[in-house]
């Protein structure tokens, strides 16, 4: 069984019409977690949970953790993605939208 997939987003983003589609995508391959840094990310991390509820209808493939890190620097959320799953090692991937 392959580690699911986790996310650094880095805020504000120059184009916000492509949350949604990545959020869609990173739900397709079972991302277990976005963690959105920089300025403005609490924001981004509530359209994030919006998206993934959707219209409210329970469905546990639509579930991804989500957390915001506005006071964090690079560095310390990268090290908290790095550990987020207990450490078990996955692919990070760091997205600018």
């Amino acid at each position: 069984m392959s580690v699911a997939p986790k996310y650094i987003l880095h805020s504000p983003l120059s184009n916000e019409a492509l949350l949604e589609e990545f959020v869609e995508n990173a739900l397709r391959a079972n991302g277990s977690l976005i963690a959105v840094v920089g300025m403005g990310c609490e924001r981004i991390e509530d359209i994030i949970d919006e998206i993934v509820v959707g219209d409210g209808q329970y469905e546990a493939r639509r579930f991804i953790a989500t957390t915001s890190h506005p006071d964090e620097s690079y560095e310390e959320v990268f090290e908290f993605v790095e550990l987020y799953d207990f450490g078990q090692d996955g692919v990070i991937h760091e997205v600018r939208l």
